[in-house]
């Protein structure tokens, strides 16, 4: 889950899958973080063992085991998410897409990997540092040429986008994986750069879990902080009657909304 720099430092502590008293979870299956809502680790195991570890592809595991050794390995994408996300580009004919959120590029080369050869990726993250250790992975895997990568706060980028009225509608798919608590200042704005059928996928909205917790159980200080604002999302994805709306348990819950109006 690619966010901001505050939400990775507070995201790197150590994370138990059982609920103690801090609100931490203990995990046994192989994936960093709490990437799974399987209350199973065993199976969520099964999945990667027997699904997707042998159909990964060899950038992408060596960039997911570059990543999992960086102190905020818990912003990347799990490696189920990211092959959801490679077949979902596949299915609906992605060309042009953007992300919000990259981190070290997991979800991105995914994406790249998928797309056709000239396909493009508008890529946007606060950290160029972080992108810049998993470019060896996608330049390995000869699709670097796809992503146009842009530092800093996405927000002025896609204003700029919508001032030339040419964007509008144009973009097949966009992912976003940053801040929660500007997803739905990205929302705004991506309604009018997403073409009419085309998706937005936004992770993250089950935010481990906690979306179905009292308000008073214990939760590590990063996942209180956003909570509200993906309650909040919530919420008004499924009130958005330009959307259709899809929400999957994979990873850390992924919501996908196809624009109709």
């Amino acid at each position: 889950m690619a966010s901001t720099a505050t939400e990775a430092a507070k995201a790197a502590e150590p994370q138990q899958q059982q609920a103690n008293g801090n609100g931490e979870q203990k995990t046994r299956h192989s994936e960093v973080g709490h990437k799974s809502l399987l209350k199973s680790d065993d199976l969520y195991q099964y999945i990667l063992d027997t699904s997707v570890y042998p159909r990964e592809p060899e950038s992408m595991k060596e960039l997911r085991e570059i990543t999992a050794k960086h102190p905020w390995n818990l912003m990347t994408t799990s490696a189920d998410e990211g092959q959801f996300l490679n077949m979902l580009i596949k299915l609906i004919g992605a060309k042009k897409t953007m992300e919000i959120g990259v981190y070290t590029g997991y979800s991105l080369l995914a994406t790249a990997l998928a797309l056709p050869e000239d396909g493009t990726i508008l890529a946007m993250d606060i950290n160029r540092e972080n992108y810049e250790l998993g470019l060896p992975c996608i330049e390995k895997a000869g699709v670097a040429h796809k992503i146009d990568f842009r530092e800093g706060p996405a927000l002025p980028v896609l204003d700029d986008l919508i001032a030339d009225e040419k964007n509008h509608g144009s973009f097949d798919f966009v992912f976003v994986d940053a801040d929660k608590d500007n997803y739905l200042n990205y929302h705004e704005r991506l309604l009018k750069l997403v073409k009419i059928g085309g998706l937005i996928g936004y992770d993250n909205t089950l935010w481990n879990g906690s979306v179905v917790l009292p308000d008073d159980a214990p939760m590590r200080k990063y996942i209180r902080f956003y909570r509200d604002f993906v309650l909040v999302l919530n919420k008004a994805l499924a009130a958005d009657e330009r959307v259709e709306i899809c929400q999957l348990p994979v990873g850390d819950g992924v919501t996908l909304c196809r624009r109709v109006k």
